[in-house]
């Protein structure tokens, strides 16, 4: 019999790993070309579904040998209406390969895993414009109305919950967050911030948290903090706040570098796993939440089975 605390959201004593950074994977490591680093046009062919394959399988593999659960992210980061006319991808196609995501994952779920409740198929929604920089401003119902085509067709595919990754500004997460609701689908909310903890909008990670919940009703499930280091946020975290307690997911980047000079760096920073793992189990002590860990950009297997080593050791592990 499979466990209730895989449900969703994790419950208190649950894990669930996610995978590391998927188009720097593919990018720096694999070679594969990514036209606007973009994914999700590997599902249109069999050698991009084996590709896909072949890098998510031992993240699920390590889940499930170390008897925790797993979010399978459907590689859509980049699948909106504007990215999409950058890759001459028209909205109908586009919802088609939304929803052909969901079923891929789902398939993919079905045959590593012989416990379908621990793996939780995440429709991925990323920032309409660049994950860096706060451009192509909307406000929030704006934001709902351009981002709900993509959470439909994550629903109609059957996907568990939505996730909006690397939001750099409250309103487009606000809208988002709307647009799941609308729908009835679960919604998790991921800010990424500059090297001085704030998102490239100016506003506090505090004040986007806190914001969005206020102006939602409190409709995402938690939030998470992605694309960024730990330096870069580990000062503004304190286990006695409450924006803070709202906070239950990490997606970490490798390097420790900048955005900006990340998005000039022609080679692949991947840190080091081990210290990278140290600063996961450091911040789950202070954070006993923190339930939803991964790895963001330069993070590949290595990196987020360290975080898995560090923070649920095998002697604390289920049996």
């Amino acid at each position: 019999m499979t466990s209730s605390r895989f449900a969703f959201p994790p419950s208190s004593d649950a894990v669930f790993l996610t995978d590391g950074g998927l188009e720097t994977t593919l990018v720096f490591l694999d070679g594969v070309d990514l036209p606007c680093f973009a994914a999700f046009p590997l599902l249109r062919s069999a050698e991009g579904r084996d590709r896909l394959e072949r890098y998510f399988e031992p993240y699920i593999r390590t889940a499930v040998e170390r008897d925790v659960g797993f979010i399978l992210d459907t590689p859509t980061w980049r699948a909106n209406a504007d990215w999409g006319a950058k890759l001459n991808v028209s909205p109908d196609d586009l919802a088609d390969v939304n929803q052909d995501a969901v079923r891929w994952a789902s398939g993919l779920r079905d045959r590593l895993s012989d416990h379908r409740d621990r793996i939780l198929v995440n429709g991925v929604i990323g920032p309409r414009g660049d994950g860096y920089r706060a451009d192509a401003r909307m406000n929030a119902e704006e934001a709902q109305a351009y981002h709900a085509p993509q959470a439909e067709a994550f629903r109609e595919g059957g996907a568990d919950m939505v996730s909006a990754i690397t939001m750099n500004y409250a309103e487009e997460a606000i809208g988002i967050a709307r647009a799941a609701e609308a729908l009835g689908m679960p919604a998790v909310i991921s800010f990424t911030v500059e090297s001085d903890g704030k998102l490239a909008s100016g506003e506090t990670l505090q004040s986007a948290i806190e914001r969005t919940d206020r102006e939602t009703g409190h409709i995402p499930a938690y939030y998470m903090i992605n694309c960024a280091h730990p330096t870069h946020f580990d000062g503004i975290l304190s286990e006695s706040d409450e924006w803070t307690r709202r906070i239950r997911g990490l997606r970490a980047n490798a390097s420790a570098k900048s955005h900006a000079e990340l998005d000039e760096s022609t080679e692949l920073d991947p840190g080091d796993p081990d210290d990278l793992a140290r600063r996961y189990r450091g911040l789950r002590e202070r954070m006993t939440q923190l339930a939803v860990l991964g790895g963001c950009c330069g993070t590949d297997h290595r990196h987020v089975a360290a975080i898995c080593e560090a923070c649920v050791p095998a002697s604390g592990r289920a049996a």
